[in-house]
């Protein structure tokens, strides 16, 4: 079966900015795009509140009661979106898909044979960082295949270098792929993909690791060079050990190697300044207290400056 890039869409600027990234996305991959719109049902709480009105409430209250969406303009915003990425983006094929339910469940569902799911996000003020709301974290945090966080107001031309005249173009060479390594369990899948979206784009990967310091930094003593220059080279070398295989698999990417000292989220969210995408992993955890992000992750899909790639793995 051939998968998709499938999209969230809900009107809003941000999932219309994601739009637009997936359309990119499945040129890139030679893939057709499946645009999702979810209606979820009014609340039970809203439904009862006068300030609807009693028309409204009425109309509402049917429309539920017979598990169907809002008959006037149900349809109308997949549809004019899906023109106007057809329109934008040539030789793209765009598909429809209308569901009904809470969006943080139907989207993984709708994803499970995508090759990604991309989302949107709001932008923070300032130069970088999504506001990733409830919903966004619950998708990405059941979803079983990667997902992908916009924000609002993404560019195609601010994933790509400037050009000679240093204007930011979307003509111009595309920025590194940035990937999260843990060194002390590299995942196959994660490091994949990361390879794969840098050779789609042409592009160089750079693979940053973060290292805590010895304990005794915290307790104010002074440092021994000697230990943590012999860290800094076991923690290098390990990411080097991790990253061979995939070099030799993927001879035409160039790779750059960061085994740095201190938060990896840290690091993380600064290489994002240069990056066009930064990929990071979600451990895959079957457990009774339900599904986790992880704090690394967590913290980069909060300030990234760049789309992040989320890919999820045992």
């Amino acid at each position: 079966m051939l998968r998709t890039v499938t999209v969230g869409l809900d009107g809003s600027p941000e999932s219309r900015a994601a739009a637009e990234w997936a359309a990119r996305e499945a040129k890139l991959r030679g893939l057709p795009l499946k645009v999702v719109h979810v209606w979820e049902p009014l609340p039970e709480p809203m439904a009862q509140a006068p300030l609807l009105g009693a028309e409204t409430q009425q109309h509402w209250s049917e429309r539920s009661e017979m598990g169907a969406p809002p008959a006037e303009g149900w349809g109308r915003i997949p549809r004019e979106a899906a023109d106007g990425i057809r329109m934008r983006h040539p030789g793209v094929e765009v598909v429809m898909e209308q569901l009904s339910g809470r969006p943080a469940e139907v989207l993984p569902c709708a994803a499970k044979d995508a090759e990604l799911l991309v989302l949107g996000s709001r932008g923070m003020s300032g130069a970088g960082g999504f506001m990733v709301g409830s919903v966004g974290l619950a998708v990405v945090a059941h979803a079983e295949r990667p997902v992908v966080l916009v924000r609002a107001g993404e560019q195609a031309a601010d994933e790509h270098t400037v050009d000679p005249a240093g204007v930011p173009s979307a003509a111009a060479p595309f920025r590194p792929v940035v990937l999260g390594l843990d060194s002390a369990d590299p995942d196959g899948s994660l490091i994949g993909f990361a390879f794969e979206a840098a050779l789609l784009r042409g592009t160089s990967l750079r693979v940053v690791h973060g290292w805590n310091e010895p304990p005794y930094i915290a307790y104010g003593m002074p440092p021994d060079l000697e230990m943590n220059a012999h860290i800094a080279a076991e923690e290098a070398a390990a990411v080097s050990e991790a990253v061979r295989p995939w070099r030799q698999k993927y001879p035409a990417v160039d790779v750059a190697e960061d085994s740095l000292s201190g938060k990896a989220a840290h690091h993380l969210v600064d290489a994002s300044r240069e990056a066009s995408l930064v990929v990071v992993g979600r451990r895959v955890r079957r457990s009774p207290v339900g599904a986790h992000i992880g704090p690394v992750t967590h913290a980069v899909l909060h300030h990234a400056c760049a789309p992040v790639a989320v890919v999820p793995h045992e």
